[in-house]
């Protein structure tokens, strides 16, 4: 008959609970917690320096903002201009639509740099929306909607230079425009 060993470890593995790989308890050596408490260490610094790049909330308002409202001056003015000057009604029509066109543009890129979420809800601190068109006091003339439309050409030039990426093509494609209304519409 064979005799059965059974309070003999299996081979190549020592006897005791220290040492047992499935579920018995594990002894730490220093080096393993110098290791785990260095590890923590360092994600707790990282931790740090990732919420320190986290996104800072709007306190100032959006550049653009100041271009929307040009924009929305202007469409008012070439709109108020078709009273004092009928025969040019396509021409002052078509600088009223682009003009709008322009101002929706920037909101749009306005609230899309400010977060508006897909529900159309913004976050807590949010630069005013232009609610309103500005009226004219009096339909200007065709020179000074002129004189306006250059001045609102070259601040949106002057602004492109100091942005990137798709502002900065936002802003050039809208200075183009408003040279474009002047030299060709309104002349």
């Amino acid at each position: 008959m064979t005799e059965r060993v059974t309070d003999r470890p299996a081979a190549g593995y020592p006897r005791g609970p220290s040492s047992d790989r499935y579920g018995g308890a594990r002894r730490v050596n220093r080096r393993t917690a110098l290791r785990v408490a260095g590890g923590g260490t360092v994600g707790l610094f990282a931790a740090g320096a990732l919420a320190g790049c986290a996104e800072e909330p709007i306190t100032e308002p959006d550049v653009l903002v100041a271009q929307e409202f040009s924009a929305r001056s202007d469409a008012a003015a070439a709109a108020a201009a078709i009273a004092i000057d009928p025969q040019r009604t396509d021409a002052l029509t078509t600088v009223a639509a682009e003009r709008t066109a322009h101002a929706q543009a920037l909101r749009t890129e306005i609230d899309r740099a400010i977060g508006v979420y897909g529900d159309g809800t913004t976050p807590a601190v949010r630069t005013p929306a232009a609610t309103t068109t500005p009226a004219p006091d009096a339909p200007p003339s065709i020179a000074s909607l002129r004189d306006q439309l250059t001045a609102s050409q070259r601040a949106a030039a002057d602004l492109a230079v100091t942005q990137s990426g798709y502002r900065a093509g936002l802003l050039a494609s809208i200075s183009a425009s408003c040279a474009v209304q002047v030299g060709v519409l309104l002349v």
